[in-house]
């Protein structure tokens, strides 16, 4: 279990961020995708077209399981069972409730949800990860799709690295932040950007494509094919270092509460889902073999 995979108010602060608005002024930007997307080469994927109801694929997903918090306060109690994950209509349900519920550790929360995995299953270094995800919206939701360094355990946070590919706050119903953090540019000083939906528009209407392209000296931040940030180690503060240069693996969200988003109010329906269409990850056919496992 750990005691610190910090999504937290780290993205409060956006003084280090080159923000891109997507269609701010009402124009739709052009797509801008790799030049090199005939060499990506599909290595994991998972279309959760499971039977109706059923847990997802363990071989693939572990469980966070637990109440404490995870280092941001957060108020759920993530579970592993199928009222908090499964699926349905050929996407993962991650669904969070408003119920008392105690866990083996004997923590009580008026919440529960649930939070995935690919930890000791599947870490890659380097490549494309997507997943297409329609997100929930309310005071005090905070969806997201990451990646923590694979040797979280040995290192640490922030050592270890982090890849925010989407977070949102659910009272932003317009808004995703794509964050990266690493020692020195942490919590609230993590680089990072948002992308805004044109006219108005909520994620929560529908699906979407949330993407990184990650590279030996580069991170590019995508939402449906639009390229809105880029991240580069010229951009790291003085004296840091670069520290995504080993594998990571995925996690999978639906945190209710935290330093971040605070916590759910009178205006917050319960329950609300976070819909997984496919979560897919390539590699480049020119990158070595030893860059994933």
């Amino acid at each position: 279990m750990y005691k610190f995979q910090n999504r937290s108010a780290r993205v409060m602060f956006f003084t280090l961020c080159a923000v891109a608005f997507a269609g701010l002024s009402g124009q739709t930007r052009a797509p801008v995708v790799s030049q090199n997307r005939a060499q990506w080469k599909l290595v994991w994927s998972d279309e959760f077209n499971g039977a109706q109801g059923s847990a997802p694929d363990p071989s693939k997903w572990k469980f966070d399981i637990g109440g404490r918090g995870w280092g941001t306060n957060e108020v759920e109690y993530d579970t592993s069972r199928a009222a908090n994950a499964h699926l349905s209509g050929g996407n993962l349900v991650i669904q969070a409730r408003r119920e008392s519920y105690t866990g083996l550790d004997h923590v009580t929360r008026d919440f529960t949800s649930a939070r995935l995995k690919t930890q000791g299953l599947f870490e890659q270094a380097y490549g494309r990860f997507e997943a297409r995800i329609k997100i929930p919206r309310g005071q005090g939701l905070w969806p997201a799709f990451w990646l923590l360094g694979g040797d979280y355990e040995k290192t640490g946070w922030p050592a270890c690295g982090e890849i925010d590919i989407m977070e949102n706050l659910g009272n932003e119903p317009s808004t995703i932040h794509g964050t990266v953090h690493g020692p020195g540019y942490s919590g609230g000083h993590g680089l990072t950007s948002q992308y805004v939906l044109p006219n108005g528009a909520a994620f929560a209407d529908d699906f979407h494509l949330f993407s990184v392209e990650w590279e030996r000296a580069a991170i590019r931040f995508y939402v449906d094919g639009v390229l809105y940030k880029t991240v580069t180690p010229a951009q790291l503060p003085a004296g840091t270092q670069w520290v995504f240069n080993h594998p990571f693996f995925i996690i999978l969200d639906l945190a209710i509460g935290g330093d971040w988003p605070g916590p759910p109010d009178a205006t917050t329906v319960f329950p609300q889902a976070m819909l997984v269409d496919y979560v897919r990850v390539y590699r480049r056919s020119d990158l070595e073999a030893g860059d994933s496992h």
